[in-house]
């Protein structure tokens, strides 16, 4: 399987989703694109480590350094493995010189761990031929449905509690916490 190497273009707020940020990936040797809509928390870890900014407390993702470090581990490279139905998979890929370990991680994860260790990002041809765009291209050539029915579904206020109780189930599951929290104090507005 071909590798194929990112790299961080742009990380801005989402058109998509209130309260969450796109992460965009650019492919190193090509005009592709990869955006992924990720996390506020994921994107401030992202940002500082971008800024080299150093907080006063480790975030969770300097931690995972030195919990690692002090292991004599070390990561060997991202890899943003697959997509499906919308939702990224990636893997962690460590070593201690001796093993090598996979570790399964949302890309969000994965991204701010490679920033801390210096390590490259890759991804796979069918990754970006699902969700890559040409950086010709103003909106990716298919949007997953999930992210359809966010756009369609923005305002909560046209929406039965059946269906706001199923969006708040998909959210909490999918890990979109503050999509999550959105949707219960439109439930709780209603009670």
């Amino acid at each position: 399987m071909e590798r194929i190497r990112l790299e961080i273009l742009n990380l801005s707020p989402s058109q998509l989703q209130a309260g969450s940020f796109t992460l965009v990936l650019s492919e190193v040797s090509g005009d592709r694109r990869l955006p992924i809509i990720i996390g506020m928390f994921e994107a401030q870890a992202i940002a500082i480590e971008m800024e080299k900014l150093s907080p006063t407390r480790p975030l969770t993702h300097d931690l995972f350094k030195s919990f690692a470090k002090s292991f004599d581990f070390s990561v060997e490279e991202i890899h943003i493995s697959d997509i499906q139905e919308g939702v990224f998979y990636s893997r962690i890929i460590c070593t201690d010189g001796i093993r090598q370990k996979n570790i399964d991680a949302r890309p969000s994860d994965a991204v701010a761990i490679a920033l801390r260790f210096n390590a490259p990002i890759y991804t796979t041809e069918e990754v970006l031929s699902v969700a890559g765009i040409s950086s010709d291209d103003e909106t990716p050539p298919e949007t997953p449905a999930k992210e359809v029915k966010v756009r369609n579904r923005n305002s909560l206020t046209g929406l039965s509690t059946e269906e706001l109780n199923a969006m708040l189930s998909e959210a909490i599951a999918n890990e979109e916490y503050e999509r999550a929290a959105q949707i219960r104090d439109e439930i709780e507005k209603r009670n």
